[in-house]
């Protein structure tokens, strides 16, 4: 195997941590022959979801309308310019416009700085809660491309331990054949051979659907309809070591659903600080000149004007801010317990698993498999019945189909783990020896 890499390594390499998913390294231009079927990696089915996937595109476009609202949020109050004509179209000597007067002003607010900081302070925090959503988005995109290439492997498994039993029911096929027409067996006994080859031929064919729905699925993350590979490149059998569960725990502080909760914090912070500046007035200013119709004389205009009630009207929204604070704080805990029990939840399934993986592939396997070569050896000698060795061989399917479904569940929980943990803690040394539990 070799340790995908991926652009942003921040992200990927919490991922790529994970051994089944990582492809072996290519054979030699020398040894290596024509490949019969396009296979796909786990690296290039991550590099083909980050370039298509719409997710990742709306993202991006969300954060340049946040960075237009953060470059209108530190701006300063625009500048009024204003013109009054009074003394016109009235009654008596101020009928028409003889004795009009013209008043031209400029205007504008005297907004405090800590106003102007709290508003950027908010567009900023958006901002940055924006960028830990993408980061969290990305992960969990990442985490579905690996949670869906491990179903095609497992599919791909699946169908060739079917395919080594429709092998032996063949075989057993034959040999009950041969028993029929040696008068050594009645007709039942090559009719129930030909059920079970029939039985495992339906199986292999329901599981080669499935392989053709999960590469599917797959091929979808990046926009495909008809998937462009025929296999998935990866061992499903190797494992890493499983990682100490307090370790773990002491690295959930990373976890992006707490990054998200801490995010939201600065955010209602700034805005709690915003409510806060609004309970202090600001004041308007106004000046100008005025045309004096009388003598054609001109005169300067000079005014200020306060709100009335700024720190009655800003309460209300004080008391919201800080009331929405402290509901992200409440929020926070409860979601470090809800991942707290997730993440003694997937190590428990991850040492389990394990465990069957490491067992079955070591002792169970290599027994029934001995088990059923000895009995098809019964069976032609006459000593075994022949249900006693489709038995067997049902045993040896069901047991690998065990192992498979073990292997995918344990990878499936390493793979939450990272995600709740957004920690690499599987990078270096997982080729070779160190892939195995």
């Amino acid at each position: 195997m070799f340790h995908a890499k991926v652009a942003n390594a921040t992200v990927l390499a919490t991922l790529l941590g994970c051994a089944l998913l990582a492809a072996p390294p290519p054979a030699r231009a020398a040894d290596a022959a024509p490949a019969a079927v396009p296979t796909l990696t786990l690296d290039e089915a991550y590099s083909l979801t980050l370039d298509r996937h719409p997710d990742l595109r709306r993202l991006a476009l969300r954060h340049a309308v946040l960075e237009a609202e953060a470059g209108s949020a530190a701006q300063r109050p625009p500048l009024t310019v204003g013109a009054t004509l009074e003394n016109a179209v009235g009654t008596g000597p101020y009928a028409g416009v003889d004795r009009a007067e013209l008043s031209l002003t400029l205007g504008g607010v005297l907004e405090r700085d800590a106003r102007r900081a709290a508003r950027t302070a908010v567009a900023s925090a958006s901002l940055a809660g924006l960028d830990t959503e993408r980061e969290a988005r990305r992960l969990d995109l990442l985490a579905e491309v690996a949670r869906r290439f491990l179903d095609v492997l497992a599919a791909q498994a699946d169908a060739a331990a079917l395919e080594a039993t429709l092998e032996q029911r063949r075989q057993a096929v034959v040999a009950a054949t041969r028993r029929v027409s040696a008068g050594a067996s009645p007709a039942s006994a090559q009719l129930l051979a030909e059920a079970a080859l029939a039985r495992a031929e339906l199986d292999l064919e329901r599981s080669r659907a499935g392989g053709e729905s999960a590469r599917r699925r797959l091929a979808l993350l990046w926009g495909e309809r008809v998937p462009g590979f025929a296999q998935a490149r990866g061992d499903l059998f190797a494992l890493p070591r499983v990682p100490d569960h307090d370790a773990l725990a002491a690295l959930l502080e990373r976890a992006p659903e707490l990054q998200r909760f801490a995010g939201e914090a600065r955010l209602r912070e700034a805005r709690l600080q915003l409510a806060r500046s609004a309970a202090d007035p600001e004041l308007g200013w106004q000046v100008g000149v005025r045309r004096l119709q009388d003598g054609g004389d001109w005169a300067v205009l000079a005014g200020v004007s306060v709100p009335l009630g700024s720190r009655t009207r800003a309460r209300h929204g004080v008391r919201a801010a800080e009331a929405e604070l402290a509901e992200v704080a409440v929020a926070r805990e409860a979601g470090e317990l809800d991942l707290r029990a997730t993440l003694a939840e997937a190590h428990g399934r991850l040492q389990a698993e394990a465990l069957a993986v490491e067992r079955s592939g070591a002792r169970l396997l290599p027994l029934l498999e001995r088990a059923e070569g000895a009995a098809a050896a019964a069976y032609r000698a006459g000593a075994l019945s022949q249900l006693e060795w489709l038995q067997v061989q049902s045993d040896l399917l069901a047991a690998r189909r065990e192992r498979i479904t073990a292997a995918r569940d344990f990878h499936r929980a390493h793979l939450e783990l990272q995600r709740l943990t957004a920690d690499p803690f599987l990078l270096p040394g997982l080729a070779g020896k160190d892939a195995s539990p």
